[in-house]
């Protein structure tokens, strides 16, 4: 593993795809003045900066002032994609509603104690034994078989992840029992310090909305350089051409990126995006 002052960037970088928490943001979800500068004097170098972040969108104030041209963001872990210009979803990739009934019901049996929250595009509803969202207090609380209900299919709003707590089991202890018991059925990632795994329609990743995102741009992932922490960012840090995970990421992202640069509270990405700019 290389380091941010020593590892090859893309000859030519033509897109940032950063993650936010433990990333971008420091500790107490802020974003540092040096921070802010390296995406403003990227954007004027004419690098397009991408956030992708497993936030859903009403979760993306935090970045929004310093919105420039870079506007768009990958959220709930690749299953939308936003424009944060006006708040707006352009692209959902969903969990099938048939699909994430299934999946809490295996681990429901796998792992007694489980609690569920459902991510639809409208915004976050949980059960009586899921640790509450202070950020969201009109949420409906119910079971999630209720939650997940449809009277009518394909009237409902988008599922765009179902979010899992187990309060004893470890972390990652807990995303292998369900990668193994369901990973047939969907994507499962975390990106959280607790037991809490995120579960996405089967094959939605940060990785391949991007990637998606990139087609669209003509930008290949030779030009991409990534930045993330958790296993949530795992695939997007394989896929681009040069990516850095934080000094403070698990050990998968660790492994996954091809450099590694300071700690989020260290102004990390904006370490690399300095010595990008300085290299055109």
């Amino acid at each position: 593993m290389t380091s941010a002052t020593d590892s090859p960037l893309p000859a030519v970088t033509r897109l940032i795809a950063t993650d936010l928490d433990g990333t971008l943001l420091r500790d107490d979800k802020t974003l540092s003045d040096r921070t802010i500068a390296a995406l403003s004097a990227a954007e004027e170098a004419g690098i397009e900066v991408f956030f992708v972040t497993g936030r859903p969108l009403r979760w993306m104030e935090v970045v929004s002032p310093v919105v420039q041209g870079h506007g768009m963001a990958i959220c709930a872990n690749g299953a939308a994609v936003a424009d944060l210009h006006d708040a707006s979803l352009v692209t959902v990739h969903p969990l099938g509603r048939e699909i994430a009934l299934d999946v809490v019901a295996v681990l429901r049996d796998a792992a007694p104690g489980v609690s569920f929250a459902v991510e639809l595009t409208t915004g976050i509803h949980y059960e009586p034994a899921y640790p509450p969202f202070h950020m969201d207090p009109g949420a409906t609380v119910a079971v999630a078989e209720k939650l997940l209900h449809e009277e009518v299919p394909g009237t409902a709003a988008p599922v765009l992840k179902v979010l899992a707590h187990h309060p004893e089991m470890t972390p990652d202890a807990f995303l292998a029992l369900a990668r193994d018991i369901a990973g047939d059925r969907a994507s499962f990632t975390r990106s959280s310090p607790t037991a809490l795994l995120e579960i996405s329609g089967l094959g939605v990743s940060k990785a391949r909305t991007l990637a998606e995102c990139c087609a669209e741009r003509g930008i290949g992932p030779a030009e991409v350089v990534a930045f993330g922490d958790m296993p949530n960012d795992v695939e997007m840090l394989s896929w681009a051409g040069a990516s850095f995970a934080m000094g403070n990421a698990h050990p998968a992202a660790m492994a996954a990126a091809s450099g590694v640069t300071l700690t989020n509270d260290e102004d990390g990405v904006a370490v690399v995006i300095e010595r990008i700019l300085a290299a055109r």
